[in-house]
């Protein structure tokens, strides 16, 4: 079966804030250290999907796999065509090109909203993700030297950009 790309919906967010926290406890993927909520996560979509941003998540019938969504980059109106990412799989769903099908549905809902550009935010140690999103077209814009901090080190972070 393939997985469907769909709208997230607020009864997605304790499987999203499981795929979300394992990467927030074991990895530098995300510099936070403040694990998800399934409440919040649910928040989190309502007020994306009344903003009119993407939420997206893919499932595999009952399983979730997948998120990726999109908010403003900075606040401010200046701003408002220019969205940051965000997007995770689970370990299950890796090398399958989900991630690909997943960021091309949100770079669409995008594109359809009117913005811009997309930016990622990705980890200087997540050399993954900087290939990913290379092969996605997004080029690195800017390096942001020790501006995130966790497990004791300094991390750097990488901005790409993609132009709609």
């Amino acid at each position: 079966m393939t997985p469907e790309i769909r709208p997230a919906k607020a009864a997605d967010a304790a499987a999203i804030a499981a795929i979300w926290n394992k990467i927030i406890v074991e990895t530098t993927v995300t510099f936070t250290t403040i694990e998800k909520t399934p409440e919040a996560v649910a928040e989190d979509i309502a007020a994306r999907q009344a903003a009119g941003q993407g939420y997206l998540v893919a499932s595999d019938g009952a399983q979730l796999l997948g998120l990726a969504c999109y908010g403003p980059f900075r606040g401010g109106p200046g701003y408002r065509f220019a969205m940051e990412h965000t997007i995770y799989l689970s370990e299950a769903a890796k090398g399958q090109g989900l991630g690909r099908r997943l960021m091309t549905a949100l770079e669409e809902h995008a594109r359809t909203a009117g913005h811009s550009c997309l930016i990622g935010a990705v980890s200087g140690e997540n050399t993954a993700a900087q290939a990913f999103h290379s092969r996605m077209g997004y080029v690195e814009v800017g390096r942001l030297p020790r501006v995130g901090h966790k497990f004791g080190r300094f991390l750097d972070m990488v901005l790409m950009q993609k132009l709609l």
